[in-house]
């Protein structure tokens, strides 16, 4: 069994401890983020952006999160991988995102789902944890509304956008997730949501105050350039040491300085003996074939 579950994060919650989540879209990272001792991976609808070029989330298909999440649970032998339920998967009926859920965890093999907003999907979460599905639950600024929301923007600022953040909470909880991602809402907000709930909370541009934080790794990694949100930290600057590499390589190749013997196989004792017939054979085969025509 991994050791990171639904039971055992819902322990660290209840003793204090921080839970680390990173977004990831590929087996070869998620080896590295399971060896590393993540807690959590978050296969987000991020990856439109990150892996796929477009401008926001809403282009992403059930299909692809299902291939993406199948890399990344591959990957994964103690790490808790959550499946980000893309849009329009979900919204239209519980029993819409009751079997989208399902499809996921089915084929792509991850341990929950994840779907955005508070009161409004709260038929849809409570569908599918009733089928034994565990669900994250999103709310503040949620990516798939953005066009609702005016653009990237937080969230709970003034009063009655706090009280329907809470009341959003509430309701996932109430529905039974066992988590909530809070994204761009207010630091103290957030550590009252946290306080308030029983569920783990889990923050990106939402402070300190949450039980986890969750970044995703493009941006944590320095691979984003310059458009790097206000709430993120860099860890390393993998972008620029790719980028090198990538010169370097490049540089090499075009000037012969690789492969350098040390980059080939050794040869046979009879390597040259070989190579001789083939050639003879082939300058025959060309003789040949020049006479025919």
């Amino acid at each position: 069994m991994k050791q990171n579950t639904v039971a055992t994060l819902a322990a660290m919650k209840a003793r204090g401890e921080r839970i680390s989540q990173l977004t990831c879209y590929d087996y070869t990272t998620a080896r590295l983020m399971d060896d590393a001792g993540v807690n959590m991976i978050l296969v987000g609808d991020s990856l439109g952006m990150t892996m796929q070029g477009y401008a926001d989330t809403l282009p992403v298909t059930v299909e692809e999160m299902i291939i993406y999440g199948r890399s990344v649970a591959r990957g994964c032998r103690n790490t808790f991988v959550v499946l980000d339920m893309p849009f329009m998967s979900y919204q239209i009926s519980p029993q819409q995102a009751l079997e989208t859920a399902g499809r996921m965890m089915k084929e792509a093999q991850v341990d929950a789902v994840k779907l955005e907003g508070g009161r409004t999907v709260a038929d849809q979460i409570r569908a599918i944890t009733d089928a034994g599905i565990p669900v994250v639950g999103h709310v503040g600024m949620t990516p798939q509304s953005y066009h609702a929301f005016g653009g990237f923007k937080v969230q709970g600022k003034e009063e009655d956008s706090a009280r329907r953040v809470l009341e959003d909470a509430l309701a996932v909880q109430e529905a039974g997730a066992f988590a909530v991602v809070l994204e761009c809402v207010p630091p103290k907000l957030a550590a009252l949501i946290s306080r308030t709930l029983d569920i783990i909370t889990i923050g990106i541009g939402a402070g300190e105050g949450c039980d986890g934080q969750v970044l995703v790794y493009q941006d944590m990694l320095g691979m984003t350039g310059d458009r790097v949100p206000k709430f993120v930290k860099r860890f390393a600057e993998a972008g620029q040491l790719m980028q090198e590499a990538f010169r370097a390589y490049d540089s090499q190749v075009k000037s012969g300085a690789f492969p350098a013997a040390e980059h080939a196989y050794g040869k046979s004792d009879c390597a040259d003996e070989i190579l001789a017939r083939l050639e003879e054979e082939q300058a025959g085969s060309n003789w040949k074939l020049c006479s025919v025509m």
